[in-house]
């Protein structure tokens, strides 16, 4: 016969009963305890059913799995943590990868031009309003460390600022940004792309396929230097000292430029920022590749021109709003440079200071979800002493820029443009883009490479492809 042996529960459950009959043993027959004994051991049997139950119920059962799931999950967590672990020794943790293309095509009426354009060098045929930053393909590193400190790398061939102030540089952008006391406050430094005005130069940010004239002709390309970011609530300001234009300082040229920029968001569907930079920068004015020293001579003095950097001041202010299928976008600009006028005085044959301003607003209308509508209108008064824009400092005829040579090289030609497009979301990596573009001066500034006249107006006719990862 198998004797009960009492568990620990049992065991606490006599005790505990024990201490309650002691004091009232006497009044109670052998009999009665024992049917009391009876009933807590089949209540402590029980028990131990339950807990025996539970015991031999599957691990992971909990959730509904079975011995072979839970097995496979395991192993799943052993493999997934083993790929972190390669991915985080080879410095793939947080790193981002992207990238475009965009191939255009674009009519020019006085240019007598037609055809595909992509990744076509500047050096070739220069920047204009008709090849500014499309027809070209990027990718982008980003890379996110542990600590905040952000690293990025932009690679452009041929279409890149790189390319437009640093000869055949692919590298569009180079920076670094470094938490100080937190992570909204950094420090920041390397090769920036400019950050004025409500426009991109990426076309997967942009609706429309050219650039309007204030981001071509009045903006800077991109800043290298070295400054600080802060983020406070909605708003965002960020600064810095070095070179505009330029990777780096030629001899005898010393003077650093400050660029800034303050941004305030509510939200994504409505925000404004201003923008500035101040401080010398190159002037071309005094070049002439047409004498010996590549230096234009004072007509008066016969004095070459100095080729020094000379004082520039530049101020914009942007703004967008989104409601519903709407999105309105719109830009001021004001500058001025010392001595980059594009006539210098009649008398005295001195450089003169070039000083602008201008305005470009621009809407879209979403017929449906894939399918939009866009206008954009630009206007730059540039008729002091000749006209002379950032970087344009002579008569354009590619660009509509400076003087009519025919007529009083006094007054410089105030520009408008005129843009109408369309924008098709083929899917969410593919946007088809068309528009239509009527650029006018007021002066007859645009050459007619057909018969060499002169004309205040020009058309353009252009399509793209843009295709991003």
């Amino acid at each position: 016969m198998k004797l009960w042996q009492p568990t620990a529960l049992a065991q606490a459950a006599v005790l505990a009963l024990g201490a309650v009959l002691s004091t009232g043993a006497a009044a109670q027959s052998s009999s009665d305890v024992l049917k009391e004994l009876q009933a807590l051991k089949a209540r402590v049997a029980e028990l131990e059913d339950k807990l025996k139950a539970a015991d031999a119920k599957p691990a992971g059962s909990q959730w509904g799995m079975t011995p072979d799931q839970v097995g496979e999950l395991n192993r799943v967590t052993v493999k997934t943590e083993a790929m972190e672990d390669a991915r985080d020794a080879s410095g793939l943790k947080l790193l981002k990868v992207s990238g475009y293309m965009d191939p255009a095509f674009v009519y020019n009426r006085n240019q007598g031009r037609a055809g595909v354009q992509f990744l076509n060098k500047v050096e070739d045929d220069g920047y204009n309003y008709d090849n500014s930053y499309f027809g070209s393909a990027a990718i982008d590193f980003q890379k996110e460390t542990d600590s905040g400190t952000k690293w990025r790398l932009t690679l452009a061939p041929n279409r890149g600022v790189g390319t437009v102030f640093n000869g055949n540089s692919i590298v569009h952008e180079a920076s670094v940004s470094v938490p100080l006391t937190d992570l909204q406050t950094r420090f920041i430094a390397g090769q920036i792309p400019d950050w004025s005005g409500y426009e991109y130069l990426q076309p997967t940010l942009n609706k429309l396929i050219t650039h309007n004239l204030l981001f071509d002709f009045t903006l800077p390309t991109a800043y290298t230097g070295a400054g600080m970011e802060i983020t406070s609530g909605k708003w965002i300001v960020k600064g810095l000292i070095g070179n505009m234009n330029s990777a780096m300082k030629p001899a005898s040229h010393k003077s650093p430029m400050l660029a800034y920029r303050v941004d305030y968001s509510r939200g994504e569907y409505q925000g404004f920022g201003f923008a500035g930079v101040h401080g010398k920068v190159a002037n071309f004015r005094p070049l002439d590749d047409g004498t010996a020293s590549g230096v234009a001579a004072n007509p008066v003095t016969l004095v070459d021109y100095s080729t020094a950097d000379t004082m520039a001041h530049l101020l914009e202010f942007d703004g967008y709003f989104i409601r519903g299928d709407w999105t309105i976008q719109g830009q001021l600009s004001y500058g001025t440079q010392k001595d980059a006028a594009a006539t210098a005085d009649p008398v005295s044959g001195d450089l003169r200071k070039a000083q602008w301003w201008g305005a470009s607003a621009l809407a879209a209308y979403k017929f449906d979800p894939r399918l939009e509508g866009i206008v954009r209108f630009d206007y730059i008064n540039n008729k002091k002493n000749g006209g002379g824009l950032l970087g344009y400092s002579f008569a354009d005829g590619r660009n509509g820029i400076g003087y009519d040579t025919l007529g009083d090289p006094e007054i410089g030609a105030n520009r408008t443009a005129l843009t109408l497009g369309l924008s098709y979301l083929f899917n969410l990596n593919t946007t088809f883009k068309a528009e239509y573009r009527l650029d006018r001066a007021s002066q007859p500034v645009f050459e007619n490479l057909s018969d060499g006249s002169f004309k205040k107006n020009n058309q353009l006719l252009a399509t793209s492809v843009v295709v991003s990862f």
